[in-house]
């Protein structure tokens, strides 16, 4: 059957509103939700089934590049649905072999594979690190040490890279192979590798993130990051650098290691890579790429219609020259939650981040939480999101305006009042 004649669809399929209450019988209780149903967005706004409408500060936790319903995207998704959507890796598609070459091209990696999220995109460089180090090094049981309060995803091997307990609990028993150390502690880290190196176990990789997200919103220290890499280098040991919430342009740069001065062998990216659309890519040097046919796969992962859209969401990244607007927004963002904090001062400790990944800390001892922080903002028309107890992450899509960022300052006034 030729595509002419094909019965062209006449059936439109609406939305069906749900309740709260159905909702909750029939999904998994694993998020604890916030009393809003979204409906729709358009740009950095989003409207409720009640027709309220919202400053996304959230953008889906700084996936959402283009903020919502933006016209590159919805040109993407319509002509790649229309043509070639979903076939194995089987076989070459343009799409992919497109997205890799941008990926390449506008970062220190040599090589990509595609996925479907962060988790995942973690997952290939975990077991990337340790093939090489069996294969190369020779080393017969690798470690790779990561640090307390990291997040790497949700599956066994990434919630174990995670340096945080909570995330841990009732899961064991955990993978084998990890090694804790406090984030931005050089001592610590110089420590960990002589005392792995020392014993029957041996150092194969050092896994970080260049700014941790739900760590609370802490942007690595050069220093730390250069003494690093000069470590790994003199030992041969890989450095990965999870880059699935601070890649894409979020912190004003492509990648945020271009913020440290350094190049990882390995970085992983998902979140805004698609603007939305789920895709994570695992990327590294040449010279670590030992995976051959069947060492690792995924079914979706590259698939022509993700990577149709996430070539879009890149492009456009570049030639609108997005960067420069999450420089000048994000300093506009830090300028005014720092004077929030002059007038707060028993409250908020510091404002921290780069780009547009923001943290608003407040005092240990203060009694407002980020939670409460965030139903105040909610109240006022504003979407944010906690990174942890005490912190209130800012993660607008990166076309966000100076006159919206002025807008949820605003709203942040009013919520502190309230």
């Amino acid at each position: 059957m030729s595509p002419e004649t094909l019965v062209q669809p006449s059936l439109s399929i609406p939305s069906l509103p749900v309740s709260t209450a159905d909702f909750d019988q029939y999904v998994m209780s694993t998020y604890a939700r916030f009393p809003l149903t979204l409906e729709r967005g358009a740009g950095c706004r989003v409207w409720d089934t009640d027709g309220r409408e919202y400053l996304d500060f959230v953008a889906g936790i700084a996936t959402c590049t283009l903020g919502h319903a933006h016209p590159v995207m919805i040109e993407a998704v319509t002509q790649q649905i229309q043509t070639l959507h979903h076939v194995s890796n089987l076989y070459y598609t343009s799409a992919q072999g497109n997205l890799a070459k941008w990926l390449v091209e506008h970062s220190c990696a040599d090589r990509a594979f595609f996925c479907n999220s962060g988790a995942e995109a973690n997952e290939g460089a975990i077991k990337l690190a340790r093939k090489y180090a069996h294969t190369v090094l020779g080393i017969q049981s690798p470690v790779i040490i990561t640090a307390h309060a990291s997040f790497h995803g949700r599956t066994l091997a990434t919630i174990t890279a995670t340096g945080q307990p909570k995330y841990q609990k009732n899961f064991d028993p955990l993978m084998p192979g990890f090694y804790y150390v406090p984030y931005n502690d050089i001592a610590a880290i110089e420590d960990a590798v002589a005392l792995l190196d020392a014993g029957e176990r041996q150092v194969a990789a050092i896994m970080l993130e260049a700014l941790q997200g739900e760590g609370g919103v802490r942007p690595g220290d050069v220093a730390y990051f250069q003494r690093i890499r000069d470590l790994c280098t003199e030992k041969g040991i890989l450095l990965i650098l999870d880059e699935v919430q601070v890649g894409m342009g979020r912190t004003g740069r492509y990648w945020g290691y271009e913020n440290l001065g350094i190049e990882p062998d390995i970085f992983t990216s998902a979140k805004g890579l698609g603007g939305g659309i789920p895709i994570g890519a695992t990327l590294c040097k040449s010279f670590c790429d030992v995976f051959q046919p069947g060492d690792h796969a995924s079914t979706f992962g590259g698939n022509p219609f993700a990577c149709a859209v996430a070539l879009a969401v890149c492009q456009t990244l570049e030639q609108q020259n997005l960067l420069s607007n999450v420089q000048a927004r994000g300093e506009q963002l830090r300028t005014g939650l720092r004077a929030l904090a002059q007038q707060y001062p028993d409250v908020i400790a510091e404002v921290r981040g780069w780009g547009l990944i923001n943290g608003l800390v407040l005092h240990p001892d203060a009694a407002l939480t980020s939670s409460d922080i965030v139903q105040a903002a909610i109240a006022e028309g504003v979407l944010l999101v906690p990174a942890g107890p005490k912190v209130v992450r800012f993660v607008p899509p990166l076309i966000v305006s100076e006159a919206e960022v002025d807008q949820v300052l605003q709203a942040m006034q009013r919520a502190m009042v309230g």
